[in-house]
């Protein structure tokens, strides 16, 4: 089935003109909120109404409304199936923090927890149950669901049908079976991240074609995007933090399990609070520093892609890439964890040579057929197309989503622009050195030898092979060595070059000789020499005051901040379960003086206020509400403490240290090494 062959809604704003629906009381009592987002509420009252949907919104952009209220309207319990088996213990205890009866079933669970929670579920006394996919396929499990009333069914993360995808999980696979055995029970299918084809991937597969789709724009305003030539990577990022991010959380992701334990190491040696996170460690030490980041203030966790999905921390401010992702939606997946609370925040790439030597590397080795290898290489094609596009990135990137948007004036490109220049002669050149070694020598070699031969380097393994003998020996040196590596690049990035091979050696394509024969012109981007900077640089190891925060509400915020933080420590839940930094900042502004001036600020429901109400008044009176009680002095302090684990109950256990499935990574061992002669 082609998207162009099902319904499509895009984003709008919807009104009830006439009176306050159920939903909308619903979204204010309960979740404290005013009025509904985008397409939130026609989402929402098609559900209501026992439709199946389609989601596509972006991070932060609220999908988890579209089934959650649905749940409470509909009665029954609404059953979420969510991979993220780590996650859900934090997002049951959000939920159960607003009043709302939500419990899981997972294998991190005792037969008596899950006992416990199978009794409350049929007895009436949930209105949500999250559930791992693989627990479809236990039969207990679906006799269980056969004996309860079922409001909907939300597969959440539904790109991780897609079997080529880059979060593909198998059990996902199964869940066609939902339709067939309750058949009257609505759908809802959510992602943050979905191509056309991926789309049309959830549809099929989840045999979803009488659904409505719902297609929010994937622009992320408060995201500057920025790809930086990759030099001294980790020298690079440390620069970046210590300069535009002091103290703020943050994610920065590597390709292998190596490389991430390195960089981890590397900050904390630079007095930058940071954990590594990998498939690599054991499940007790991924728990902890996953707890830790979303416990704690600014923390830094270095990971593989096996981390993030579902990470619903607000106040992320950067995402860095120390390697090249290998796809536009695995990038724009992972960086969309930055900023979920629509503050600025910064996406961050550093790009180069031997990430295009490496990822071509991988995709000739990978298992699969020729098939699947050209889906690889059309994923990394368009990756590298974002990285050497001249135009605006937010522009690109979201062409490749099939969304159209005006020039940010706010990305790397639309702030510090690059110039284009005609690499035509140059290329010849090169292509040249590429085609004598083999034809007059029989050999092959990578990057850096041939550079050295363009630039007339006689080094130690150019006199080794009689490389100054060559005729193209110094034709290149109107170029510096950087400028040639920007070619090779680029000329990767375009397929008029192509890497072979265990050394990572450069051989020529089709594409080659129509440059060599001056049919083709190869224009090429050449890097500005300032580099963009986000406009909000702080000093050394100051955070940034929120962007729309007026300079005589912050000490409110910081006391309310401060509060929030030992609230959080006490119940052994992460600070955004309290309440989000968007509330405390309108509160901060607001200064409410009654409980009932509070409850109209956006994020305070009606339980949180009966709850936190009196204490909220009394920090911004100026006093102490924990003032002669025992317990934590404010926020955490000290990165190195992890705070303690949730308190255990029967709806919401504590869960072991099994964080469930991981995203696939790359072993080390399967990531080909890069030729000596280029630089990492």
């Amino acid at each position: 089935m082609a998207l162009a062959d099902v319904e499509v809604v895009v984003d709008m704003d919807v009104e009830d003109a006439s009176e306050v629906s159920e939903a909308v009381q619903v979204l204010r009592r309960v979740f404290g909120y005013e009025a509904f987002r985008g397409s939130q509420q026609e989402i929402i009252e098609h559900v209501i109404g026992g439709g199946d949907a389609v989601v596509l919104m972006p991070t932060g952009g609220g999908k988890s409304l579209c089934y959650q209220i649905p749940s409470l309207v509909r009665g029954g319990v609404g059953v979420v199936i969510s991979p993220l088996i780590a996650l859900m213990q934090d997002q049951v205890d959000a939920l159960r923090a607003l009043g709302v009866r939500a419990g899981f079933l997972n294998s991190t669970q005792d037969l008596e927890e899950r006992r416990l929670v199978e009794a409350e579920f049929l007895a009436g006394e949930l209105d949500l149950l999250y559930l791992a996919p693989e627990r479809l396929r236990v039969e207990q499990t679906l006799n269980l669901l056969d004996r309860g009333k079922i409001s909907l069914f939300a597969i959440d993360e539904a790109h991780c049908v897609a079997q080529w995808g880059h979060d593909f999980r198998p059990d996902y696979l199964a869940l066609s079976m939902l339709h067939e055995r309750w058949p009257d029970v609505p759908r809802i299918a959510l992602t943050a991240t979905a191509t056309d084809a991926t789309h049309t991937e959830i549809t099929s597969r989840l045999q979803m074609a009488k659904a409505r789709h719902f297609v929010a724009s994937f622009d992320r305003p408060n995201i500057q995007y920025r790809i930086a030539a990759k030099s001294e990577p980790k020298k690079q990022l440390l620069e970046l933090l210590r300069s535009e991010h002091a103290g703020d959380a943050g994610i920065v992701y590597c390709l292998s399990r190596a490389s991430v334990e390195k960089t981890a190491q590397f900050l904390v040696d630079n007095g930058i609070a940071a954990v590594p996170y990998h498939a690599g460690l054991d499940a007790r030490t991924r728990a902890a520093h996953q707890s830790r980041f979303l416990r704690e203030d600014g923390l830094v966790v270095v990971a593989t892609i096996a981390f993030g999905m579902g990470i619903d921390k607000p106040d992320v401010r950067f995402v860095a890439h120390l390697d090249l992702p290998k796809s536009v939606e695995g990038y724009y997946q992972e960086t969309g964890r930055a900023g979920r609370d629509g503050q600025p925040s910064t996406a961050w790439l550093a790009y180069g040579l031997q990430d295009v030597v490496q990822q071509r590397k991988m995709i000739d080795g990978s298992e699969g057929d020729e098939a699947h290898r050209r889906r690889l290489s059309a994923h990394l094609d368009s990756m590298l197309a974002l990285c050497e596009t001249v135009e605006c990135r937010r522009v690109r990137l979201l062409a490749y989503f099939g969304q159209e948007s005006a020039a940010c004036g706010n990305c790397d490109t639309c702030l510090a622009p690059p110039q284009t220049w005609d690499g035509t002669v140059s290329a010849q050149k090169l292509l040249s050195t590429v085609v004598r070694l083999k034809r007059e020598r029989g050999q092959k070699f990578g990057a850096g030898q041939i550079i050295d031969i363009l630039l007339g380097k006689k080094t130690a393994k150019v006199i080794q092979f009689d490389h100054d003998q060559l005729s193209v020996f110094g034709v290149g040196d109107d170029l510096k060595e950087a400028e040639w590596r920007g070619v090779v690049r680029q000329l990767l990035a375009q397929g008029l070059l192509a890497v072979e091979g265990d050394y990572g050696t450069l051989v020529l394509t089709e594409t080659s000789g129509e440059v060599l024969g001056g049919k083709r012109e190869v224009p090429m981007r050449r890097e500005p020499e300032k580099q963009a900077r986000a406009a909000r640089s702080k000093a050394k190891g100051k955070r940034a005051a929120p962007a729309d925060l007026p300079a005589e509400a912050q000490p409110a915020f910081e006391a309310l901040r401060g509060w929030r933080g030992r609230t959080a420590k006490e119940q052994g839940v992460p600070a955004y379960v309290i309440f989000h930094d968007a509330t405390l900042r309108e509160i901060a502004t607001l200064r409410p003086s009654t409980t009932t001036e509070l409850g109209t600020v956006n994020g305070v429901g009606e339980n949180k206020l009966a709850k936190y109400g009196t204490q909220i008044l009394e920090v911004l009176a100026g006093r102490d509400p924990y003032e002669g009680a025992e317990g934590a002095d404010g926020a955490v302090a000290d990165p190195a403490a992890a705070p303690g684990p949730a308190r255990a109950s029967a709806t919401a256990p504590v869960a072991a240290f099994d964080p469930g499935p991981m995203a696939p990574e790359p072993e080390d061992e399967a990531l080909p090494e890069p030729p000596d002669d280029i630089d990492c």
